[in-house]
């Protein structure tokens, strides 16, 4: 790809590089990203572009998303497709993969941790970039390995299709997400852990969503909390809780106001058992909790936005909450201020969405509808809204 115009991406990186933690110098954002000092001299000077492979290196040493560095992110969501034909053809040959190397156990662990930190974090070019070839060494590990690792290498392979799947399906690829999530189950018996097997559950709702079969998606996750181990154990009570938040959701879609409460009711009990963390690769805690009472009311219509705000009005999410979550919430908040005819509000919702996670908001279908509802409904600040609306492609 051609590189990028000088100029604002050379202010961006500059700007990640002072704000770092610690702070990073020139020098030190060289050695980590691979690059030349005068390289990263002339780029933040901004007389010179760059490329894409140099962009994601000084990303990548910068601990931010290729986006956040770029004025056209039409460029990254392009970048983030051309990449799905390449996560389909990883997948089709799940059970044959091509001969290649294997790294060890250890280092396959620590490639598919990094992969879900992207995931939580809304990083999606990351994960289209990186995943087709650790998909594929993956396979060959399942072949390869003796029977001691067989249970380790399965759970590594269910958590990367997870990966895989979030791209796919925050992109509409919802063939491919299907595909990723019978792979998930597919896999799943081998790791030998019901706690992996709640959480193929939990994603697996997204096919129910997709289809808008939500009263089949609350059968097939009540069911899931049936199977899931007693909540004695931290991981435990957040398998089960993440079941119930997700229930409690796929029951508001179905019309179920009392089937939604409980669920709820349930999670809350189960997020006050626990602190707030990553349990199987899902937040779960009472910050999470209290996400979901937004996307339950939202789930339930407008009819019960004023549970949204009761939520807003008291509590934001902290910081700390993985990106996608956070920018979840303020989209989903953004609706029921819609709703409630808070235009300004919903307008701003949305913003703070966008700074938190630019393309998980960018690509989510809710954003276009309200940001074009918003434009047509609106007259003041028009330039910025229309700005915002042709970024999100809203109709």
């Amino acid at each position: 790809m051609p590189p990028t115009q000088p100029g604002s991406v050379g202010r961006r990186i500059a700007y990640y590089r002072s704000v770092a933690r610690p702070k990073m110098t020139q020098q030190q954002l060289a050695d980590r990203a691979h690059v030349a000092l005068g390289t990263i001299r002339k780029i933040e000077r901004g007389e010179r572009g760059v490329t894409d492979d140099t962009l994601d290196a000084i990303a990548g040493a910068l601990g931010v998303d290729p986006s956040r560095l770029v004025a056209d992110r039409e460029h990254v969501s392009t970048r983030i497709r051309d990449a799905l034909p390449a996560l389909s053809a990883a997948i089709a040959t799940y059970d044959m993969p091509e001969d290649g190397p294997v790294r060890p156990l250890a280092e396959l662990q620590e490639a598919v941790a990094q992969a879900t930190a992207w995931r939580l974090s809304a990083q999606y070019l990351q994960i289209a970039r990186t995943l087709p070839d650790l998909l594929a060494e993956l396979a060959r590990a399942a072949q390869e390995c003796q029977r001691v690792d067989r249970a380790q290498v399965a759970a590594l392979l269910v958590t990367a299709y997870r990966c895989a799947d979030a791209v796919a399906y925050k992109y509409g690829a919802r063939d491919l997400s299907a595909r990723l999530i019978e792979l998930m189950r597919w896999a799943a018996p081998d790791a030998n852990d019901p706690l992996l097997q709640a959480s193929v559950s939990y994603v697996r709702t997204e096919t129910f969503f997709a289809a808008r079969a939500h009263a089949s998606g609350l059968r097939a996750l009540e069911q899931a909390v049936d199977a899931c181990p007693e909540p004695v154990t931290h991981e435990a009570i957040a398998a089960r809780g993440a079941l119930h938040m997700r229930a409690a959701v796929i029951a508001g879609r179905a019309g179920s106001p009392h089937a939604a409460d409980g669920h709820l009711t349930e999670a809350r009990a189960l997020g006050d058992r626990v602190a707030e963390g990553i349990y199987q690769g899902t937040a779960f805690g009472p910050d999470s909790v209290r996400i979901h009472e937004v996307s339950v009311a939202v789930s339930l219509g407008n009819d019960h936005v004023q549970r949204a705000y009761d939520v807003a009005r008291e509590w934001k999410p902290p910081a700390d909450l993985p990106a996608e979550r956070r920018s979840g919430f303020y989209i989903e908040l953004a609706r029921a201020q819609l709703w409630g005819g808070l235009m300004d509000d919903s307008f701003e919702s949305l913003k703070v969405a966008r700074r938190i996670a630019p393309q998980h908001t960018r690509e989510h279908p809710w954003v276009r509808e309200d940001a074009a509802t918003l434009r047509r409904l609106r007259r003041a600040d028009a330039e910025t809204l229309t700005s915002f609306a042709e970024w999100c492609h809203a109709d």
